[in-house]
């Protein structure tokens, strides 16, 4: 969590709506989950929902306050915003001490309480709950809540990067990293962006079955351009929480780069999503270096043969020495058992690299290659196909997620669904 709160209302006159010159920034691509005690703050959660300056946001509500949230994040990861409401002090302080167990790092909390005391408010602040309003509450608190969370100057950018990268040419680093971000996108429910740094021949765009006019070449040679606006003009909407940033695909110019090309992209788009998956393609060059290390996360494919393995370990060495207080980077095994192929054993490869794989993807060039031809991926060719939990495994590895996003429902489920009709 981070330390970030407004004044109390005892501090700060109430305001039931914002003055004509407030501005609000708009709250990024991030999700938010709801636990009200009462179906006045659900409805204006509600309402709050339904503001163009969340139009990014994801926002869920279930009632049951604080002892609800507690249950639900035993067992799921939690969102990056929390939005919490309790009437009482002491049952307030206990809860935040039992949620902070089960709590990732780097979910803020907004707290709406009944008790205008400036000692709760600074016991707060110091257990690092992000802000405190006081209720009761209308849409535009809410909204204003939420959006100042990530407008001001000591807010952090929420997105994740997660880097893939192919061993050697032809591995099917590309494919991996597609249905690895299908994964995010569906399983996880997280609003995720493929990046597509082969600019030449990138192959996302007919992976997705999408044919946009723009893409990421339009933002790296224009990088005077590049802010959260003209990024979401050039992104092509794949599935309700999957985005693409598309390579041209086309050679009628010569993409040279600097080392720092991409970094405002890259920047911008740490600012509006919350898991960015960036394909890059098999060169060494500065750039492709400078954003392998600057990821939050890597992950290596590799073909189980001699060539794979020496370029597997090299990376691995460059990667762990160049980012010491980062998790080393995973690899999988991909093209796993091709007819008459000899190949370096699992194990084996383990041994030299002094770590195991995430996964070991058999060779099955019936479905991959359908896949890829239909522009489809691999869950929509065979919802039950062994791969798809293997990437769903990857997806999990990479995001640091070990559960699932399921729908919680709860006896109090048809009330918020009439909120939500109204």
């Amino acid at each position: 969590m981070i330390s970030y709160a407004r004044q109390t209302q005892e501090e700060q006159p109430e305001t039931p709506s914002p003055p004509a010159e407030e501005h609000i920034a708009p709250a990024p691509r991030v999700s938010v989950q709801a636990f009200c005690e009462t179906v006045e703050t659900a409805a204006a959660v509600q309402s709050a929902g339904e503001d163009r300056r969340l139009g990014k946001a994801h926002l869920k509500i279930q009632m049951g306050g604080m002892a609800a949230a507690i249950e639900a994040y035993r067992s799921a990861p939690t969102p990056n915003v929390i939005v919490l409401e309790s009437d009482g002090r002491n049952d307030l302080l206990t809860g935040l001490d039992h949620l902070a167990t089960v709590c990732d790092a780097g979910t803020r909390v907004v707290v709406i309480g009944r008790i205008n005391d400036v000692t709760l408010y600074r016991e707060l602040v110091r257990r690092g709950v992000s802000d405190y309003v006081l209720g009761p509450v209308g849409a535009i608190d809410v909204v204003r809540s939420i959006c100042n969370l990530f407008s001001a100057p000591e807010a952090k950018a929420v997105g994740r990067i997660i880097a893939v990268v192919g061993a050697k040419g032809g591995v099917g680093s590309s494919t991996v990293s597609h249905n690895v971000a299908w994964a995010i996108a569906r399983d996880l429910a997280m609003d995720a962006v493929v990046a597509d740094l082969d600019l030449a021949f990138g192959t996302a765009g007919l992976d997705y079955n999408q044919d946009p006019p723009q893409g990421i070449a339009d933002a790296v040679f224009s990088p005077d351009r590049v802010d959260t606006a003209f990024i979401d003009r050039l992104l092509s909407k794949c599935t309700d929480h999957l985005s693409l940033l598309a390579a041209p695909a086309t050679l009628d110019r010569v993409y040279d780069f600097g080392t720092d090309a991409f970094d405002s992209v890259f920047d911008t788009l740490r600012s509006t999503m919350p898991c960015i998956v960036l394909d890059i393609p098999h060169q060494w060059s500065g750039w492709t270096k400078r954003a392998l290390i600057g990821a939050d996360d890597i992950l290596i494919v590799a073909a189980p043969d001699l060539a794979n393995l020496r370029n597997t370990k090299n990376l691995f060495d460059l990667l762990k020495a160049a980012r010491p207080n980062d998790r080393p980077p995973l690899y999988c095994l991909n093209q796993v058992g091709v007819p008459k192929r000899p190949e370096i054993a699992a194990a084996e490869f383990a041994k030299a690299i002094e770590s195991q794989p995430v996964v070991s993807i058999p060779f099955e060039p019936q479905i991959f290659g359908s896949a890829a031809n239909n522009g489809q991926m691999i869950a929509e060719i065979s919802a039950n196909h062994k791969s798809i939990e293997m990437f769903l495994q990857i997806a999990q590895r990479l995001t640091g997620r070990s559960e699932t996003k399921k729908q919680k429902s709860s006896f109090l489920s048809p009330l918020i669904e009439k909120l939500r009709g109204k």
